[in-house]
């Protein structure tokens, strides 16, 4: 049995960087459906969902919206740079022998 857990654990740099990409991708993919439900309904996004102001209708459908589309974009974007990650690491590997 080996003890070496490195190989499960994705090394720091790449933990920070796929963090950080998450927040870019999360704060973006907000404001571009924020604006998106804008030019949609004629309204704009509700503050908080949670408000008696806003229809029981129209909370569920910006929840859905927002949710699922900040999960797609974030999901697209992390495996994207996981990719390019994987491929500047496995080149630099090369460049090293």
């Amino acid at each position: 049995m080996s003890d070496d857990k490195s190989a499960d654990k994705p090394d720091l740099q790449w933990r920070i960087l796929g963090g950080l990409i998450g927040l870019a991708v999360g704060f973006a993919s907000r404001k571009v459906l924020g604006f998106a439900w804008e030019k949609t309904t004629g309204k704009k996004p509700p503050a908080s969902a949670d408000s008696p102001d806003i229809g029981l209708g129209e909370a569920v459908a910006y929840a859905v919206v927002m949710g699922l589309g900040m999960e797609v974009a974030r999901i697209v974007a992390t495996r994207t740079a996981a990719k390019k990650w994987r491929s500047w690491k496995d080149a630099a590997a090369k460049d090293a022998l």
